[in-house]
């Protein structure tokens, strides 16, 4: 265990040339990263996690009855002991050979064993309910980690000049700020990947899970090896656009459509301008030409630069599908359901159970109750970022 320890905590792959752990050892002068700090994080994560079923109990469903969402989900299907047992045992997306195998089976239409898959999948959707108060909870904290973020970086020679980045880099004392910020981050983004997979979820969850891994392993990589002035540009830099797609999405699900369009392109704007602009031409910038000419590469900074372009090939996925949100918007005079909506839509469902015979079909048509086509006056957004 000692020679494995050795082996990863090597040096020559953490730090720049010459410099060694014990140059980055605390004194009474000055205070460096250490990476037992981060053990912090995971017992905090899990406070995060408990301070939010709190949040969302006492704090957003209170205001969500307020704004008079509904607790009740989507619509259930009928109960069919048969379509149940293949629905829980088989599949939950029948192919057609089997389609039509249940349709002799118990005398229905195919269009109607179809929409009853679907109501049952919708069934296991969480209400809009659930889904505002998970969307406030992290409005609740992007919107004060990004606060907290402005506050504290204002006050850095970095933010106006960052060649401060790396300046005497790695002996720059790390201050109580600094520890903070990166613990709550680093704790937030961990009970984010655990929380996943109880969450809503999306067809973005694999994205997603890269994407939280990335973020995670970029917190501690700069932290361990003392990047935490560029790290709290990162930071703070992603922290903003957060804000404004989350309060997006609790005004889509509290049916205020002005302020749910007016909020998703402010976020359109605010994204695509930060993450396809700023980022690489602020933080890029600095990480792969500024340190290289003030420090020089080494190991780790190679790790460090390559998960931040990974992170920039997920900005660019991301404001692709903002794009072609905002142009069926515009196409369709609304905002239609993006494709990581959380609940399924399709022009022939409708509203109504299924039937059980074959010729109590017949009233199905092409396009559901509401008249809308599959399109909606709100789309529930799940962009993370």
């Amino acid at each position: 265990m000692a020679g494995i320890l050795a082996w990863f905590w090597n040096e020559r792959f953490w730090l720049p040339h010459n410099v060694t752990w014990a140059d980055l050892k605390n004194t009474e002068e000055a205070t460096f990263p250490q990476a037992e700090d981060l053990y912090l994080a995971g017992p905090l994560a899990f406070c995060i996690f408990m301070v939010r079923l709190v949040f969302e109990r006492f704090i957003a469903r209170p205001c969500a009855v307020g704004l008079k969402i509904q607790a009740n989900g989507p619509q259930k299907a009928q109960p069919n002991a048969i379509l149940e047992k293949v629905f829980n045992a088989i599949t939950k997306h029948p192919d057609e050979k089997r389609l039509e195998g249940l349709s002799k089976q118990l005398d229905w239409d195919v269009r109607t064993i179809q929409r009853w898959y679907r109501q049952r999948r919708n069934q296991e959707k969480p209400s809009t309910l659930a889904r505002f108060c998970e969307s406030m909870w992290r409005f609740t904290f992007y919107l004060y980690i990004f606060t907290y973020g402005v506050r504290f970086l204002k006050k850095t020679s970095w933010l106006w000049n960052t060649k401060e980045c790396w300046y005497n880099y790695p002996n720059q004392p790390l201050t109580a700020d600094i520890h903070y910020y990166y613990i709550l981050e680093l704790s937030f983004y961990l009970s984010l990947l655990f929380s996943q997979f109880t969450d809503i979820k999306r067809k973005d969850f694999l994205i997603m899970f890269v994407h939280h891994l990335a973020t995670i392993s970029l917190i501690i990589f700069s932290y361990v090896n003392n990047m935490v002035r560029v790290g709290t540009l990162v930071m703070c830099l992603h922290d903003a656009a957060d804000v404004l797609i989350e309060a997006a999405k609790m005004a889509n699900y509290a049916k205020c459509q002005i302020l749910c369009y007016l909020l998703f392109a402010m976020f359109a704007i605010l994204f695509i301008s930060s993450r396809m602009g700023v980022y690489p031409i602020w933080i890029l910038n600095t990480t792969l030409l500024e340190s290289w000419e003030i420090v020089g590469p080494y190991p780790s900074w190679w790790v460090f630069n390559l998960l931040l372009v990974l992170l920039q090939l997920l900005h660019c996925f991301w404001s692709y599908l903002i794009v072609k949100t905002a142009c069926r918007a515009i196409s369709k005079g609304r905002v239609s359901k993006d494709d990581h909506s959380d609940i399924e839509s399709s022009s022939d469902e409708d509203d109504s159970p299924p039937p059980h015979q074959k010729h109590h079909s017949s009233a199905a048509n092409g396009t559901n109750k509401n008249g809308t086509n599959g399109y909606l006056t709100g789309s529930p957004f799940s962009y993370e970022h």
